[in-house]
């Protein structure tokens, strides 16, 4: 009977010990008021406006580098309304052209489209940081698998922004990108 209770005991520990991680101390527990404060302010229609270069990496499951990239985005906005247009150009010579349609409400809140997401994505812009949450669906050639992505982006100082996406399958992290964009009159 007592190896039954520190069997439940050590089971209820390890669940408690896990969400408290994922609540609390995993990248997924960033939310966009932890950021609210602080000098330097994001807002998307002045650091992703015009000409932007892009650089970036995806590790896969195992954590090692999968990919390698660059891109030339351009984008403008029209008040709240700016269009994202992008070429990637990866290392395994392939390219991909995606087009970004986003939304800012006046209270920060992000409403962001393209064509291969499952449905809208939504996010906040908060302080330094932008979070966005969406469903993207891979083309074919990489599987064709739908999945769930958490963006981060943080401006610095200099007015670049640094990306963070992980790339969830039934709860799976199975990617991540990190990425720097900057205007090209900046570089």
């Amino acid at each position: 009977m007592d190896m039954i209770l520190f069997l439940l005991l050590g089971a209820a520990l390890t669940a408690a010990l896990i969400y408290a991680k994922l609540r609390y101390f995993d990248f997924d527990a960033q939310m966009p008021e932890d950021y609210a404060d602080g000098s330097t302010q994001i807002d998307l229609r002045e650091h992703l406006n015009g000409p932007i270069t892009c650089e970036g990496i995806i590790y896969g499951p195992t954590g090692r580098v999968a990919s390698r990239f660059v891109a030339d985005f351009e984008a403008h906005w029209e008040g709240n309304v700016g269009v994202m247009k992008e070429h990637f150009r990866y290392d395994s010579g392939t390219t991909q052209n995606r087009e970004w349609r986003l939304t800012i409400g006046n209270d920060g809140a992000i409403k962001a489209d393209a064509d291969d997401l499952v449905e809208p994505g939504t996010g906040m812009q908060r302080g330094s940081a932008v979070q966005l949450k969406y469903r993207i669906k891979l083309p074919e050639s990489s599987g064709g698998h739908v999945l769930d992505t958490v963006d981060w982006m943080y401006v610095v100082e200099n007015g670049s922004i640094i990306n963070k996406s992980q790339f969830r399958k039934y709860g799976i992290k199975v990617a991540e990108l990190v990425a720097t964009m900057r205007r090209k009159d900046a570089v």
